[in-house]
């Protein structure tokens, strides 16, 4: 198939009664891997369908990791799929998408250049007549407020004004869609808002080629603010939740009633999807009892989680977790999830609720804490399971290489690199296990004479006296015959 013709019903914004539409860019059952350093393919995209039309506002939104820049950039043809087909204009894409531009979350501006000069750089890369290159600059730059600043060069600039820059350099080469990364995050809120305000005005201004705005977000009221489509991705691997319509009018409050509950909405999926309440239905199966994926939070950051719900009385709000520490949704509900995976926490709806291990580890000593933090590693899968074959054989340890192919054998879509990192920070926080890094491998540490966890190197090191072989054929917990063989045996 070279070509196809697609159109549809839809509703432009401002318009009373559905009109035909052709669409300007379509995704046709996109899926995309990216090879890891193992050979293993590492799936972030399955299956996403998505069609833009045009006089729309599209946003991508969804948490870290779930493929947002990357379906932005197979968009913009800068990304080939491993699976399925982009159209453009109804023609399959090859190559670039030449009715697209980019406005990039880092500004992405030259340093040895001027404004001007990083607009006109871009005119010229496109073949842009040269008589015509000063004057089409100049428009731009007058037309994102930055009259004046011409010949300034970008360190001198504030964050706004880069990124006034950047957005002025975006539309100098006239794109039919707006491509834009995550554009306000690098930006204090007030400027954020403002610079929201007029990318709209501009898009709705009529004697430009511009058409249509497709944006990656992870701030939720941006999204609600500026989108009349949202697209709620899931991740692991990212694709496609639900399409949200916005038929809020403009100008859009940000106090507003209806933009509030249709923030609230946004958040209800989000975490009805990312941390939901777990209750099995009467009669369900259980769940196959394989190894649990890590989440990629530090030990510094589940602790700091704990102490901040211990603050707060023992519970908050998701999301106001993360806009009270000023982080990403994404990555909070991350930690949310490693921490849940302790048993420190519970999670109905969108509250985090520490349970009585959260609150009896909050209360402990340090020695208490790192006890309280290797018996609740013990309950899982992974831990325990590394824990009983060092047992085996203490002198010998386990390898990095036999944990490594164990992930990848039992969770084939996870990052693997991630996962073992996080196993080796938690292991290593509570004194559970030694990893030596340049024998890549695992060992008990040495115990203390006393109750209290190990500390300090001088206990750290792996030597073989202090391991007697250990028999742990009757414990009910072992499960070394999940793990691989290991050259070690």
């Amino acid at each position: 198939m070279n070509s196809t013709n697609h159109e549809t019903t839809s509703a432009l914004p401002g318009e009373a009664s559905p009109v035909p539409v052709s669409p300007i860019c379509e995704l046709k059952g996109i899926s995309h891997d990216f090879l890891q350093p193992n050979g293993q393919h590492l799936r972030v995209l399955n299956q996403v369908d998505l069609t833009l039309y045009p006089n729309e506002v599209v946003c991508l939104l969804g948490p870290s990791g779930c493929g947002k820049s990357t379906l932005l950039r197979i968009l913009g043809g800068l990304i080939q799929p491993t699976q399925g087909q982009v159209f453009y204009r109804g023609k399959i894409l090859t190559g670039l998408n030449p009715g697209v531009s980019m406005v990039f979350q880092s500004f992405a501006l030259y340093p040895w250049m001027t404004v001007a000069e990083n607009i006109q750089t871009v005119l010229e890369a496109i073949q842009v007549p040269p008589a015509e290159i000063p004057e089409r600059a100049s428009s731009v730059i007058r037309l994102v407020g930055l009259a004046g600043f011409e010949d300034t060069y970008p360190r001198e600039l504030s964050g706004g004004m880069k990124q006034r820059a950047g957005i002025a350099r975006a539309l100098s080469v006239n794109p039919e869609i707006l491509f834009m990364d995550e554009p306000f995050s690098q930006v204090d809120a007030l400027t954020a808002e403002s610079l929201r305000a007029e990318v709209l005005d501009i898009w709705a201004t009529k004697n430009r080629s511009l058409t249509s705005i497709v944006m990656v977000s992870h701030d939720i009221k941006e999204v609600a603010f500026m989108a009349d489509r949202i697209v709620v991705l899931g991740s692991n691997p990212g694709h496609v939740l639900t399409v949200v319509e916005n038929k809020l009018p403009r100008p859009r409050d940000y106090k507003s009633p209806e933009l509030a509950k249709l923030v609230d909405r946004l958040h209800e999926i989000i975490t009805g999807h990312e941390i939901p309440d777990e209750i099995p239905a009467p009669g369900a199966a259980p769940k196959p009892m394989g190894p649990e994926p890590l989440p990629d939070a530090s030990p510094s950051e589940i602790i700091g989680l704990l102490e901040y719900l211990d603050a707060r009385g023992g519970q908050e709000d998701v999301f106001e977790i993360a806009s009270d520490t000023g982080r990403e949704f994404g990555h909070v509900i991350t930690v949310v999830k490693a921490v849940e995976l302790m048993e420190f926490v519970d999670t109905p709806k969108r509250m985090v609720i520490l349970s009585p291990e959260g609150q009896r580890f909050v209360k402990a000593g340090v020695a208490e804490r790192r006890a309280l933090w290797n018996e609740q590693l013990l309950k899982l899968k992974v831990f325990r399971g590394v824990r009983d074959r060092i047992l085996k054989h203490p002198r010998k340890g386990l390898s990095a290489d036999s944990l490594l192919e164990y992930v990848v054998v039992h969770l084939p879509h996870e990052n693997y690199e991630k996962i073992f990192d996080s196993f080796v920070s938690w292991s290593q926080f509570g004194g559970l296990l030694y990893y030596d890094d340049d024998a890549r491998k695992f060992y008990l540490r040495k115990p203390r004479k006393t109750k209290s966890m190990p500390s300090g190197d001088s206990e750290n090191t792996p030597e073989s006296e202090n391991f007697p072989e250990a028999d742990v054929s009757n414990d009910e917990n072992a499960s070394q015959d999940d793990f691989p063989p290991s050259e070690d045996h």
